[in-house]
């Protein structure tokens, strides 16, 4: 293992352990079993970042984006795995993506709208989970449509409000989204995409040290194969995101 900077090591585990947030909310990232036990690529590179630091790993999962958000931003974890979207980085920093997933759209079976673009619009509501990076990105591009907040954030939360209050458009990450549409005849996934969506490690701001060793990290996970492996090995199907 080569040997880890004094600096590196105060950016990355400043209190002893490598803390990570894991998003539960994306599934893509992240799985937790019935027992309790974290899997996925955003698991998978925390123990290979820890191995390589001679850290432990501390995993603190969170049931969506914009709690890990805060936790990070408050200095209570170390590292996240969160969508680069402008108002984070704004107040934490980003390693490239590593991962790049697509935000798209379910509707009712019959909906006359079938392209992201014909979204957009008076009298359209769209269910979102609250600060998502789907969220952050809709909020500053919608002109028309109604943007309707569910309550949590997590993982299923906006389609329960699709559902519960009959709205016309579910915003979300595809695969989750297309997941549910295979067990519900009545909705359907458009197969366009209103944004990419590039997944990417965080960490607080003013660690510049901690920032160019994560940069290069995830620059040789992508470039190793770690990150296919790693979405291979937790059934998830994603684009590995090139290199920066």
């Amino acid at each position: 293992m080569a040997e880890i900077s004094d600096d590196v090591l105060a950016a990355l585990a400043p209190t002893g352990p490598l803390r990570a947030a894991i998003n539960l909310g994306n599934s893509v990232l992240a799985q937790q079993d019935t027992g309790g036990a974290l899997k996925g690529v955003s698991v998978d590179l925390t123990n290979e970042l820890a191995r390589r630091l001679g850290r432990a790993a501390a995993f603190a999962p969170f049931e969506a984006a914009g709690k890990a958000f805060e936790a990070l931003k408050a200095g209570a974890c170390d590292i996240a795995f969160l969508a680069n979207e402008p108002a984070r980085a704004a107040e934490i920093d980003f390693t490239p993506a590593y991962v790049l997933i697509e935000g798209t759209y379910m509707v009712p079976v019959d909906s006359p709208l079938k392209e992201p673009i014909d979204v957009d619009r008076a009298g359209i509501r769209i269910a979102v989970g609250p600060n998502s990076a789907y969220d952050l990105y809709l909020t500053r591009t919608l002109k028309h449509a109604t943007i309707v907040r569910a309550a949590k954030g997590g993982g299923r939360d906006m389609i329960d409000l699709f559902l519960a209050q009959q709205l016309e458009v579910a915003a979300g990450v595809r695969q989750p989204l297309e997941d549910y549409a295979q067990t519900d005849k009545n909705v359907r996934v458009m197969t366009g995409h209103f944004m990419e969506i590039h997944q990417s490690m965080a960490l607080p701001k003013n660690r510049p040290a901690g920032l160019r060793y994560l940069r290069a990290f995830i620059e040789e996970m992508k470039a190793s194969g770690f990150v296919a492996d790693a979405l291979k090995r937790s059934s998830q199907h994603a684009t590995v995101a090139p290199p920066e």
